[in-house]
């Protein structure tokens, strides 16, 4: 599928259809735009489309209004002409009837409600439906470039995301997700280095290592570069995404039911390769780090088990009460090597709990951090594109219920606020530098007969970066 920008008034292409974005007070000079107009502008609508339209070859004709000119309520408008277009062969968008900042919005949101619209993840399905949308041209004499190459790169970095989501855990192991990081670098001119089993050892990475010994597909560090800043001492954002390719909960072992949907409990480290990738891809000069730690969460004679007692890479030695509160472990790790690149700041990303589905069911993603100013940032950036976050309280008290009768500290803090001790863990760990802490196990992704992955975080994460660069 191609996007296009044609800097003129509208010329549809022959065989298309007509998409005409406009305001509650626009005009239009076709006269059947002006009818659907006529007839949005009488009802409680802003959408209409028609099928039957022989006029300059074209196939069809739809007409979006925007009644409202915030950013959701544009992305609502969009996703709905989006699953309008996705029928279409190919669409001429006429936006020269709108402002140039609702035209530069418009671009970014419907590019990227195109992406998801179109988006299947038919890998393993015998027949597959290909896409009928193959061009889409934005007829506008303002300017929408960079609106439509961060939209593009949006979708870019969703669709990774997605596509190591859905993939199934005997697919999508630790060794696939570092070769598939690893190639990914490539392909976007950075760079990657895999640490396996020897090297995670001689770095004492033994909260990783617990996590991992219940199953034989081993561990992995995942390591990528992105070198874009002028100058190349400028400190880097690093991104840390929790990648438990399968996690059963180990010797805690989780129920049955949807258990399958554990497959989805790397969408943290997705998350952070796609946003990595699009980050590459658009060149944002910035210097940008990931760390992705992998392995699986199984039961097994070599499982760690509840009260087993292991020295983290900082040097705290942690009770594990709950071998299914994994990811917090593989992360502190994780976020101890982080503190070699010297980080600007670091930001993680994980399906950490289930308590932060009970806290912002599946509608907001949860931050949290030790710095106010960089939490603030992410929440800019997540109201700008829509992809809605909510800050949780991480106050000191909060640790006291980590404290271990025989270790320095525990991996769980029982039932009572569970999302915040969880946080109030990493935190142990992040105390040399800004750190911002994502629960995504409520966004990450969907259940029931719409079940996949989301994309997000990715959205929140790259309009971040931009804003950053």
């Amino acid at each position: 599928m191609e996007f296009n920008i044609k800097a003129e008034q509208l010329q549809p292409q022959n065989n298309s259809s007509l998409l005409i974005v406009c305001t509650a007070n626009s005009k239009h000079n076709n006269p059947v735009a002006g009818t659907l107009l006529s007839q949005l502008q009488q009802q409680p609508k802003d959408f209409i489309a028609t099928h039957m339209v022989e006029q300059n070859h074209i196939q069809a004709l739809a007409v979006a209004c925007l009644e409202k000119e915030d950013y959701a309520s544009i992305q609502k408008l969009a996703s709905t002409a989006a699953n309008w277009a996705k029928e279409q062969t190919q669409i001429s968008v006429d936006l020269n009837s709108l402002p140039e900042v609702l035209a530069q919005q418009w671009v970014q949101a419907f590019t990227i409600a195109v992406g998801e619209a179109v988006y299947c993840f038919d890998m393993f399905k015998k027949d597959s439906n290909p896409v009928s949308l193959k061009h889409i041209y934005y007829y506008t004499v303002h300017a929408v470039s960079e609106y439509l190459n961060k939209g593009e790169a949006v979708i870019y970095g969703m669709n990774i995301c997605k596509d190591l989501g859905n993939a199934p855990g005997n697919l999508c192991t630790p060794a696939y997700l570092a070769s598939f990081a690893s190639k990914t670098a490539t392909d976007v001119g950075a760079h990657a280095r895999i640490m396996a089993k020897a090297d995670i050892q001689e770095m004492g990475m033994n909260a990783l290592l617990a996590v991992a010994q219940g199953s034989s597909a081993g561990a992995y560090l995942i390591e990528l570069q992105y070198h874009g800043a002028p100058d190349a001492e400028d400190k880097p954002v690093v991104l840390v995404g929790k990648g438990i390719t399968f996690d059963s909960g180990g010797i805690s072992l989780k129920p049955g039911a949807a258990m399958d949907e554990m497959k989805f409990d790397m969408c943290g480290a997705a998350a952070v390769i796609g946003t990595f990738a699009a980050a590459a891809k658009l060149k944002l000069p910035l210097n940008l780090i990931a760390i992705i730690p992998t392995c699986e969460n199984m039961p097994s004679g070599n499982a760690t088990k509840p009260g087993d007692i292991v020295k983290a890479m900082n040097g705290l030695n942690i009770e594990i009460l709950n071998t299914d509160a994994e990811g917090r472990l593989i992360l502190c790790d994780a976020l101890t090597y982080a503190e070699r690149f010297q980080p600007k700041t670091v930001i993680d990303v994980a399906t950490l709990t289930g308590a932060c589905i009970i806290a912002l069911g599946h509608v907001a993603q949860g931050v949290l951090g030790n710095n106010q100013s960089v939490i603030d940032q992410l929440l800019h950036a997540a109201a700008s594109i829509n992809d809605k976050t909510w800050q949780l309280p991480l106050f000191d008290e909060y640790k006291e219920q980590l404290k271990s009768n025989f270790a320095d500290l525990q991996n769980i803090g029982g039932r009572p606020a569970g999302t915040i001790t969880a946080a109030a863990f990493l935190s142990c760990f992040t105390e040399s530098y800004p750190w911002a802490h994502l629960d995504i196990a409520g966004t990450a992704w969907h259940s029931g007969n719409n079940k996949g992955a989301t994309g997000r975080p990715v959205p929140l994460l790259l309009e971040y970066l931009i804003r950053q660069s």
